[in-house]
């Protein structure tokens, strides 16, 4: 079920619930095997992870081949790697530290094509895909979206000003790193940490943008989608094993859809 163009946005908007995990690998069969878990969507990281867009371009297109919306984490707010991330396939990028609306309309225009933002147009996975260009450069903006990482107090303190800019389509918590900028690194069940995640679920109840955050525990991630959080990174199937994935994928839809 190739996912082209994807569905994903209109599914953000309608706040279901969508189940990621976290890659640990660049592997076509582990790739695989990840995506037969039957992900929404999954997190593919260059923030802290070594590996380049080079090497992790086809797995983003095995993804959309496999019906599952590939996000790459870029290493940082730039045009460069968030123009390779999307055309090498990615249908969602995911930028870190996004501390204020300044930082938040860059993201925007390194995103996305005219009119909305910059983007270059040189989508490479169109050929492998066998679609053509021209419709890449009409539908990129309804198929691809923008998640921007919340992971400090800096940008808690501008939350409302964020929220308010258009053409973004998540938010994701970062409760680790949050933690660190509330001087109290590695507590991510701080009460401090969790009050601000409450908050920001509060505020953004009734948007059409989706609340995001990854908690490597199951029960941790049950809890926090009760809270508002619709986008859910649930660990790694490295630490989960495939089966078990399946299974908290099974339940958590059965229980929150």
């Amino acid at each position: 079920m190739t996912d082209y163009p994807s569905n994903i946005n209109s599914r953000i908007k309608n706040q279901e619930l969508l189940l990621s995990s976290l890659f640990f690998s660049r592997e076509f069969h582990i790739a695989s095997a990840i995506y037969q878990t039957k992900p929404d969507w999954v997190w593919i990281d260059q923030e802290h992870a070594p590996w380049g867009t080079e090497s992790i371009g086809p797995i983003c297109v095995m993804a959309r081949q496999a019906g599952v919306a590939g996000v790459i984490r870029v290493p940082w707010n730039s045009p460069a790697e968030i123009k390779k991330a999307y055309d090498v396939g990615a249908v969602g990028v995911m930028v870190p530290q996004v501390d204020n609306p300044t930082e938040v309309k860059e993201s925007i225009k390194y995103a996305k094509y005219p009119p909305l933002g910059e983007r270059g147009i040189a989508p490479w996975f169109a050929a492998p895909m066998g679609i053509d260009v021209s419709e890449v450069i009409a539908k990129a903006n309804q198929d691809t979206f923008l998640v921007l990482q919340m992971e400090s107090i800096e940008a808690y303190e501008s939350i409302d000003e964020i929220l308010a800019v258009e053409n973004f389509e998540v938010l994701l918590v970062g409760p680790t790193d949050l933690s660190a900028s509330l001087g109290v690194p590695g507590e991510i069940h701080h009460p401090k940490v969790e009050s601000i995640m409450r908050n920001v679920a509060e505020k953004m109840k009734d948007m059409d943008k989706s609340l995001a955050t990854t908690f490597f525990d199951p029960q941790d991630a049950r809890r926090w989608i009760a809270e508002g959080y619709r986008m859910m990174n649930v660990g790694t199937v490295l630490q989960l094993g495939t089966d078990r994935t399946k299974e908290i994928f099974s339940d958590l839809r059965a229980e929150f859809s």
